[in-house]
């Protein structure tokens, strides 16, 4: 077996047994990839069945040379996964990174918006444009229920079930799940689709879809990303916003109000409850706040 057909069953691997998401095969891909120039670069013939430990070590030294701690990191996890798909796969017995540590890195806590800032950046949204709407509805959907990028754009009219107070969103390896969302939050959405989305020329392959561009069609991620950015910067708030911040900030809204981290990993699609537990670094003034109001001896 060689590299280029090992990587390529590797991929079906991900897509159709895994479900994963086109980002993450991607992601795990260029992983890959990465071993394979290096040794192409080194004039190495070595199979991914033959390849050793000393040979990923001295790939990986190389590496870290070049790149952070956390990229390591995400090459040592994407390179592991390749190898156990090889075992699972009867070819190979052993994976030659299973001595390998990844680096030490730090949790990255996740930025935040506060309430005023996020309706500093809705109050930016000029309303009279013809897309203000839509722009509104995507902010206030972003941030009323935490979705992910790729959620948003994906979303569908037929998603909305508006009468029970939830929509469906399809999240990653094409799970689906129910979200709350609040009156408010529907009002801002359904002004959208019955106004500004109604004098769109939609594209029949879109019709389905909730948010389009000016052309009709589904908006794409990088657009996302250009609306957030723009209505940021408006709005005169100088931190590095993303659209998954407003899914951050969701999470720990929720959480500094009493939200039960369960509900919480629920409502984010969020696998395993440890992925969740990073919202617990609520800000030190909650806590204080929480003391003086519970604790037996907060006097």
């Amino acid at each position: 077996m060689n590299w280029n057909n090992a990587l390529r069953d590797f991929e079906h691997y991900l897509n159709i047994e895994r479900g994963l998401s086109k980002h993450t095969v991607i992601s795990y891909r260029m992983d890959v990839q990465k071993l394979i120039v290096f040794l192409e670069t080194n004039k190495k013939s070595i199979s991914p069945i033959d390849i050793d430990f000393e040979t990923v070590q001295v790939f990986l030294y190389e590496l870290a040379k070049r790149v952070n701690a956390r990229t390591q990191s995400r090459v040592i996890s994407g390179l592991r996964s390749f190898f156990d798909y090889l075992i699972f796969e009867n070819y190979r017995t052993t994976n030659p990174l299973e001595q390998i540590e990844a680096p030490k890195i730090g949790r990255k806590l996740p930025d935040t918006l506060s309430v005023k800032e996020i309706d500093k950046i809705v109050a930016a949204i000029d309303l009279s444009h013809p897309l203000g709407e839509r722009n509104k509805a995507i902010i206030e959907t972003l941030y009323s229920c935490g979705l992910r990028v790729s959620e948003l754009t994906h979303l569908r009219l037929s998603d909305l079930f508006f009468d029970e107070g939830f929509i469906k969103v399809t999240g990653k390896g094409n799970k689906q799940r129910f979200v709350p969302i609040g009156k408010d939050t529907q009002k801002i959405i359904n002004l959208y689709r019955h106004h500004a989305r109604t004098l769109l020329n939609i594209d029949p392959q879109h019709m389905d879809t909730l948010f389009l561009n000016q052309r009709g069609k589904q908006l794409t991620r990088a657009m996302i990303f250009t609306i957030v950015k723009t209505f940021t910067q408006k709005a005169g708030i100088e931190k590095s916003i993303s659209p998954h911040t407003f899914r951050h900030s969701f999470a720990t809204h929720l959480l500094e109000n009493g939200a039960d981290l369960r509900a919480i990993q629920v409502m984010l699609g969020h696998e395993s409850i440890t992925t969740t537990e990073i919202y617990m670094h609520i800000d030190k003034s909650h806590l204080k706040q929480v003391m003086t109001s519970f604790h037996p001896r907060r006097t």
